[in-house]
Order: structure tokens, then sequence, then C-alpha cells
């Protein structure tokens, strides 16, 4: 009895901590006050560290294509493109946090490398045959952006801007170079894909987007979960938007209208995948995704990037994306499976930056890409420097009530690497702390023009030692007792308070506990 009562008041204890790790955490790091200065590629900060982050966060390289190059035992994917020649993107891991999976955004010759933190070692496990420089797609792949590690063990990459808009599966992505195989997912609408992200909520949902100026968002409902090959497709159409469709984001007739609000999914497929629309959404040489949505009224945001997949305050799941082009972030909350709220979650014009603490210069330029650690917490990362001086940063959106409005954007971390972009933040699955981010296509890259550089590198960063933000004047204050002093101190009544080092590797545990572990 007194064993199993011991379980019951783990059991409270945890679910107290999933409440109020549900409503989001407050800024736990000193934000930047400045974007970095730039240098010149090669220079001794791309080499050594191309970062200016909080104070207590330690960072380190992982790989380079320098690194990998130099080492017969080693395989990158370079062709010859310039700075485009290889361009490492959305960065994905296997669940271990041992393999990182590295998708190449190159205009042919697209594919993916595998790397091994254990071994510190790189090889291709797969890559177009760069026939696509001639218009031949058909063994050949282009600008492969995301990477996504499915729920089945599978690695997903989608082609972007070059290629047909294809999503490809890599079947088994841990097995030997010459045992790969792979399939064209063609039950998934041909669009320029980005962001890709699979439900935690709903086993059968994919969401995924088109990245372009009139770009909408879909999902696909499979027929049985856990099969990719089957299901319907639909679009997002907010129920008031009466602009038009087919239109950029800020036509004329689209820029007094509301992209927020109620919002509903609409067919493009019947439930056995057959088309509703005049342009099949399968259709490979004319993006039928993006053509088909414009036939049934899906609504157009302004370049439409990345995804992460969350869950609100209340319970609900809620996915957000960037939007380019429109210097902000959208939050979409799932109310059931036919409607959804949309919400701006943050913006360079609606959100204050760095509320509480020192103001910054910096603004938010490009968002692109997002990041989303063990808490919830999501990271907004630009596509490109904000300007010829300045690089591009990386903002912590602070929503500490976790409604899917962000009440400040906290300047996080910034590149100081002349024409380079920080791309595929992610956290690692095993180890909560942790998270890495590449820079992609550094002129170094381009042999050519910068013999012998340093080119795409991945980055490591810890946060567990990371200095936790001094009181503002806006903070409240109480005294508390220092055991040492014998004597009150004054204290930040803040969630400063807490460890969020420790608060990371409770939530991570808990996502990671056995199932009916109290039965054990």
């Amino acid at each position: 009895m007194k064993y199993a009562f011991s379980k019951l008041s783990i059991a409270l204890a945890l679910v107290g901590f999933a409440q109020v790790a549900s409503a989001g955490t407050d800024t736990f790091f000193n934000p930047l006050t400045h974007s970095a200065s730039v240098a010149a590629p090669n220079h001794i900060n791309e080499l050594n560290n191309p970062w200016v982050i909080p104070a207590g966060v330690t960072t380190k390289n992982l790989t380079s294509m320098k690194e990998i190059e130099a080492d017969v035992t080693q395989s990158i994917i370079r062709v010859d493109a310039g700075t485009s020649g290889s361009m490492f993107d959305m960065l994905a891991y296997d669940p271990s946090g041992r393999y990182i999976f590295i998708p190449h955004e190159t205009p042919f010759g697209a594919g993916a490398s595998r790397y091994d933190t254990q071994t510190d070692k790189s090889e291709v496990i797969f890559a177009g045959d760069q026939q696509g420089l001639n218009g031949n797609w058909s063994k050949d792949f282009g600008a492969f952006d995301p990477a996504r590690f499915t729920p089945n063990g599978t690695l997903w990459l989608g082609e972007e801007w070059a290629g047909q808009g294809r999503i490809i599966e890599i079947l088994n992505p841990m097995a030997p170079v010459a045992d790969i195989q792979y399939r064209e997912m063609e039950s998934i609408a041909n669009v320029a894909h980005e962001g890709v992200n699979f439900s935690n909520k709903f086993k059968e949902t994919i969401y995924f987007i088109d990245e372009y100026n009139s770009g909408s968002i879909y999902k696909f409902v499979m027929t049985k979960a856990g099969d990719y090959t089957k299901g319907q497709t639909f679009v997002l159409a907010i129920d008031e938007f009466k602009g038009d469709v087919k239109g950029n984001w800020n036509a004329t007739a689209n820029l007094s209208q509301s992209r927020v609000g109620a919002g509903t999914w609409i067919p493009l497929t019947d439930a056995s995948g057959t088309p509703l629309t005049p342009t099949s959404p399968f259709n490979n040489n004319n993006m039928g995704g993006r053509l088909s949505a414009d036939e049934a009224g899906g609504t157009p945001y302004g370049r439409p990037e990345d995804m992460e997949v969350g869950k609100l305050a209340n319970g609900r799941e809620a996915f957000y994306f960037t939007a380019t082009s429109e210097q902000a972030v959208y939050s979409v909350e799932v109310i059931n499976k036919d409607k959804v709220i949309v919400r701006e979650y943050l913006s360079e014009k609606n959100t204050p930056k760095n509320q509480g603490f020192q103001s910054t210069t910096g603004v938010l330029n490009s968002p692109d890409n997002l990041a989303q650690d063990a808490l919830g917490n999501i990271y907004v990362i630009e596509d490109s420097p904000n300007g010829d001086s300045v690089g591009g940063d990386i903002w912590f959106a602070r929503d500490t009530n976790n409604d899917g409005v962000a009440e400040s954007l906290d300047h996080f971390m910034s590149v100081q690497v002349g024409g380079s972009e920080a791309t595929g933040m992610i956290f690692n699955p095993a180890d909560p702390t942790k998270f890495v981010i590449s820079v992609q296509h550094p002129a170094s890259t381009d042999l050519a023009k910068v013999p012998n550089g340093l080119g795409d590198a991945i980055w490591e960063f810890d946060l567990t030692t990371t200095v936790p933000p001094l009181c503002s004047e806006e903070k409240e204050h109480f005294k508390k007792w220092d055991h040492h002093k014998r004597a009150y101190e004054s204290t930040c009544t803040s969630a400063h308070d807490y460890n969020f080092v420790w608060l990371l590797e409770t939530a991570h545990k808990m996502k990671n506990w056995p199932k009916n572990w109290w039965k054990q």
C-alpha cells in the first residue's frame, strides 16, 4: 500500500508539472541587444565560432564540408552550382539522437547525407543522377529542403524550388548505403515543400505547406494511421477571406482581407484520394497541389515555410508556420477535423521585443524555420541576413500562457558570417538541452571563389550552463531567506527563479515515460 501511494504521489506530481509546462515558459537567458556584425568568408569568426549567443550557452562545431572532403572515408554532396553546391538545410535526427540527416538543397543532384555524431563520419545515403540539369527528373531530384524522420522510422525529403514538388521517402534510412530503398509519395500533393510535420494528437494526420507568395496550408488524412500511401487531401480556407485566392498574399484584392480567424479544411480529393478539382493535386509537371488549392479556394499566405506542431494550454493541438514575406508567424488551433482558428502568433509589426529586458536594435527579417524545445517553446530562425552589415537572427517566442499569441520576441542568437543563413535548428530527441543548427551556403562553399573554404557546417549548442537573466525593473520582488548570509535578500518573482534545464529534462522524461508505468 505504501509503495502504491508513492507511485500515486509521483503521478499527481507529474500531472501538476504537465499543467505548468503546458502554460509556456518565461525567457531563460539574457537577450541580445543587437544583430551580429558580419565578417568575410574564412574569417576566424566563421572558422572558430560564427555565432553571437547568450551568456553561458556553449557551442562546438560537429562537422563541415571542409572536414568531410578532407577525409577519404567520408562523403558529402557537392554539385557544380557555386554557392548552391551543397546547401545543408533542415536537419533531422533519428530518435536515438545519434544520427543527423542532412538534406541537400541543390538545384539538381539533390539527396541526403547521414552524419554519425559518435564516429564523426558523414556518408551520402541517397542522391539524384544530376540529369535534372537537362530537364530529366525521372531519377533526379532538386532542392531538398525539409527532412523529417517519420513515426514509421522512415525519412521524408521534400523538393522546394527545383525538381517537381515531390516528397521522397527513404524507407530504411539506417541501412548500409548499398541497401537504401526509396519511393515517391504519390499520395502527397506536389507543392514547393518546406514545412511538413506529423500530428501528435491525430495519428492519421500530416500537415504541410506550399512555399509560395500565394502559398496555402494543407493536411493529408491517412485512410489508416501509419499508411502514408492512401488518404484524403485538404487545403485551409479562412471563412471570412473574400479576396483573390489565385493572387499573391499582397495583391490589391487581398490587402484588406483577413487571413486569421475561423477556418475550414476544404477537400481537394475524396477519401480514396481521387481529385475533386479540375487539376490533379498530384501532377508532377505543374505543381498540381498549388493549382488545385486555388481551384478549391485555399487562402493564400506570404511564402509560408516551416512548421512545428505543439499543444496549447487548453489542451488542443496547434501548429505554427512562418510567413516569410509577411515578417510573421501564425498559429493554427485545431478545433476538430473540419475547423481551426488561425491567429497571428508574432510579427515584426505587432510583437514587442525583449519585453522587460534591455531593448534590441535587431528586427525580425524573413522568418523562415521554426524549432521547438521539450517544453513547447518556439524558436524562429531568419531566412537570410538582415543586410550587408548585420547577420541573420534566431528569436525566442515568449508565450507564457500558451494561448497561441506570443507576448514578446526575445533576441536569442545571431550569425556573424557574411552571406550565410542559419537553418535546420532542431533539438536532440535524446538530450533536451542540446540542439543543432546548420550554416548554409556561405560564399566559402564556392571553392572557385574561396579556395579551401569551410563550406556548409553543423554546430551543436548546449543550454546546460546558460546564465539566467537578471531581474528587470518591471519584475516584482520579494524577500527570500539566504541561508549562507543568514539574512533576507531581494529576489525576482519571475519564472527565472526555476531551473530551466531541470524543466527541459523533466518534460523530456515525461514524454518518454513508459506507458502504464504505474502498473509495472
